[in-house]
């Protein structure tokens, strides 16, 4: 196809990457971690972990899962927030041969299952905090080995007994969990240096990770990405922020540079910019487990500045709005780039205001290891646009019926590249669905090309709903609410949220006339993990359905049926 977006590619930056430089994920991790030695990896509560320690750490618990008898293709998984323990374990678990799953620390015990039996699961690494939440599902899954981090055990002998002390007795956030034969952490470390290791040849077509994203059938697949797949992420990525390594030299004399990583490494976003591609190019990553306390965030940066800044339009908002903010220092700050959720006008107008530097945007999926287009790393002002397909990226615009559609016509946008995942695990027909004869990715977002060759998104063909950068599937949330005895039958739909960009809101037909929003709530609470939980419920006498019973969600969205009384 006429790849007329290069035009507007800044320049060095190439058209193309070969994803065949590497044989294997493997072999780039074992590569990065040899060549930055000695540079700074990540910083946690003032802890810091430099790539060599993260070489030996990593291998230790690769020879440690190798002598319980994990290796080639057993899928391993990660629960574990933004600590330090997440980049040994993920290195350790690939390093293993093994597959890694990365698992949302805070799902319910209901989520939890699906995704340790839907994958296969033989271990998991878990912080104790959540422990309890495994307690209560480990029973009915393939998972035999435990192994329990804790939050302080990373951070020195002194200042981690402090931590954990203050975590489990102080806070009191570690419930009471009983998960026999479990091994800690630290001891599997301290084990696996007295052990062999064994280097194991990964293939390009052996899965490194599966990644987990939202069903239309309200159980959520697991995304096979290949060794390939997010080796030619990482590549892409390197290409395209060439222009802020080029910066960081010219200005500061420095190379690698410091990124905040304040969103879950779990999450495919930062799971391919801060461990991936943060690793290939020698970059520190300033890990923050609770961007939620803004306070806290903001004290970590003015001891830490960044010259990266990766985020959502929610935490952008939130910080360029805290006067405290404003008192930082941006000197050093190069690029600041949302992804996940739409960047709104206003937001980004604030931000530049705040720092000078103006926020640029991206577009990818799980389906894409993150990574779709993307703006210059050059611009000087928002776009308004999700920017230019990556080198080695086609993205086409379609009709319905699989044409190609002309510069400025909506349709859906279709990716092909050497990121796009393999298939969906154990997924067939949902695979076959997912892709065009021709090997394009639908991805469900509809939009346009600009004759320069940005990309515009303008809608969503899917019934998905975006809350602060997460999928949720409607039926995944009209599943869990039907199951409540009150409830006749139910829709979920989202809505605009000024904090989240989208909420989620159910309309509810009562079978109990005393149910009650309180009820719903509840029910959600205990069933869903927080950010799938509905914000707004709505009771109704009907809902609106298509001749053959189908409820028309557009109609809900669009106003529907007037309110019962």
């Amino acid at each position: 196809m006429d790849r007329f977006w290069l035009k507007s590619y800044p320049e060095g930056v190439p058209s193309d990457i070969d994803p065949g430089a590497y044989p294997s994920l493997n072999a780039l991790i074992d590569e990065s971690l040899s060549r930055h030695r000695s540079r700074p990896a990540y910083i946690c509560m003032d802890r810091t972990m430099r790539f060599g320690e993260l070489d030996e750490r990593s291998r230790a618990f690769a020879a440690w899962l190798q002598s319980q008898g994990y290796g080639r293709g057993q899928r391993i998984a990660v629960m574990l927030p933004n600590l330090l323990q997440f980049p040994v374990a993920i290195a350790g678990v690939l390093r293993a041969g093994c597959t890694a799953v990365c698992v949302n620390p805070l799902y319910t015990p209901r989520e939890l299952e699906h995704q340790l039996k839907d994958s296969g699961a033989e271990a998991i690494v878990i912080l104790e905090n959540f422990a309890a939440t495994l307690q209560q599902v480990i029973a009915r899954t393939a998972v035999r080995q435990v192994v329990l981090a804790s939050v302080g055990e990373m951070l020195g002998p002194v200042k981690g007994r402090v931590v954990d002390f203050a975590v489990r007795h102080v806070k009191k956030l570690v419930p009471a969990y009983e998960l026999a034969g479990a091994t800690r952490f630290a001891e599997a470390l301290d084990a696996g240096t007295r052990l062999p290791y064994r280097a194991v040849q990964m293939a390009h077509d052996d899965l490194a990770f599966l990644q987990y994203t939202g069903g239309t059938t309200g159980l959520s697949k697991g995304a096979m990405l290949s060794h390939r797949n997010v080796v030619a992420a990482i590549l892409q990525g390197e290409a395209w922020f060439q222009p802020v390594q080029d910066r960081l030299r010219e200005r500061f004399g420095e190379e690698g540079g410091t990124a905040l990583c304040a969103l879950p490494l779990y999450h495919i976003y930062m799971l391919a910019v801060a461990f991936g591609l943060g690793m290939k190019s020698g970059t520190c990553q300033l890990l923050v487990p609770n961007p939620r306390d803004i306070p806290g965030l903001i004290a970590e940066l003015a001891k830490h500045p960044v010259n990266t800044f990766p985020a959502l339009n929610t935490l952008f908002n939130a910080l360029a709005n805290h006067p405290d903010f404003a008192k930082l220092d941006f000197s050093r700050l190069l690029f600041a780039g949302g992804g996940g959720m739409a960047t709104q006008q206003a937001v980004a107008d604030k931000w530049f205001e705040v720092t000078g530097v103006p926020l640029g945007e991206g577009f990818g999926l799980s389906e894409t290891c993150a990574v779709g287009t993307i703006n210059p790393v050059t611009l000087t002002e928002f776009s308004g646009t999700v920017g230019l397909p990556v080198p080695s990226c086609e993205v086409s615009v379609r009709d319905d019926d699989g044409n190609e559609l002309p510069i400025g016509q909506r349709g859906e946008l279709c990716l092909r590249g050497p990121q796009v995942m393999v298939g969906y695990w154990h997924r067939a027909d949902e695979t076959a669905k997912a892709f065009t004869p021709d090997g394009f990715f639908k991805t469900g977002d509809i939009g346009l090309f600009d004759e320069r060759g940005y990309v515009k998104i303008v809608d969503r063909k899917k019934d998905m709903i975006l809350v602060s950068g997460f999928n949720v599937f409607p039926n995944e949330i009209e599943e869990v609410v039907a199951t409540h005895p009150g409830v006749l039958e139910c829709a979920a739909i989202g809505v605009p949220d000024g904090h989240s960009g989208e909420a989620i809101k159910v309309f509810v037909v009562r079978k109990d006339p005393g149910l009650t929003e309180r009820d719903v709530q509840e029910w959600c609470a205990k069933h869903l993990t927080g950010y799938k939980k509905p914000k707004h419920i709505e009771f109704r006498g009907e809902l609106p359905k298509s001749n053959v019973g189908k409820i028309l969600r557009r109609e809900l969205r669009d106003g529907g049926l007037k309110k019962a009384a």
